[in-house]
Order: structure tokens, then C-alpha cells, then sequence
């Protein structure tokens, strides 16, 4: 499991960005439910991706196995305990850039590793 919206390079986050832009847009066409929740997660045959965005468009990405159930609870936790209180009300960190608070870094990767569903794997 990675945390896409971090450690993504240039290439890698507008490939992101446009893929899960396409899949927003295809599921709001297709869905024949109120899309109040929007897209949630999507899923291949070797990983599911979770997604969370913001009221004011921030993009919350985890990608982890595919037995792992919704997680909506977790990103909104990283959203709002972390990065809200770590990166929007820091005046150090400038808004609309790539995160660069160690603090923050390192907050979120001891909570992604005290998930149930974590586990660090041999490269």
C-alpha cells in the first residue's frame, strides 16, 4: 500500500490525476444513484484503489489489496486529523503545492502502518 499523493512524480500524478478524473466522470454518467458519495473505489485484479475528495477538492488516494473493505473512515482520518491539522493550519506550508512537512510524512506513515490491513512487504 502506497500513498499515491505524495510520492507521485510529475508524470505519474497527472497520469493519476487524469485517470481518476475519467473514472469520476464515467461513474457519475452511469450511476443510476444519487452521486452524493461520488466515486469510492475502483478495482483491478491486483489492487484496489480508495478515494476520498474533499467539499473543497482535495484528493485523498490509498491504494491497498484487494480484501480490503471500504475505507472511507481511514481517508477522511488522514484528511482531517492530518493534513488539516498538520498542513492547512501550518502558515509554513503553502497551500496548493506537494506536501513537504516532514511532520506531516511521518504522522501519516505511522498511522497507515498501524492499520489492520498494513503490511510491510520484501521488495
Amino acid at each position: 500500500m502506497e500513498c499515491v499523493c505524495i510520492t507521485a512524480s510529475g508524470t505519474e500524478y497527472k497520469l493519476m490525476y487524469g485517470m481518476l478524473f475519467s473514472i469520476r466522470s464515467f461513474v457519475s454518467k452511469m450511476s443510476p444513484l444519487d452521486m452524493k458519495d461520488g466515486f469510492l473505489a475502483f478495482q483491478t485484479s491486483r489492487y484496489k484503489l480508495h478515494y476520498y475528495e474533499t467539499p473543497t477538492g482535495i484528493k485523498v488516494v490509498m491504494n491497498t489489496d484487494l480484501g480490503v473493505g471500504p475505507i472511507r473512515d481511514v481517508l477522511h482520518h488522514i484528511y482531517s486529523a492530518l493534513y488539516v491539522e498538520l498542513v492547512v493550519k501550518n502558515p509554513l506550508c503553502p497551500l496548493g503545492q506537494t506536501v513537504q512537512s516532514e511532520l506531516f510524512r511521518s504522522r501519516l506513515d505511522s498511522y497507515v502502518r498501524s492499520l489492520p490491513f498494513f503490511s510491510a512487504r520484501a521488495g
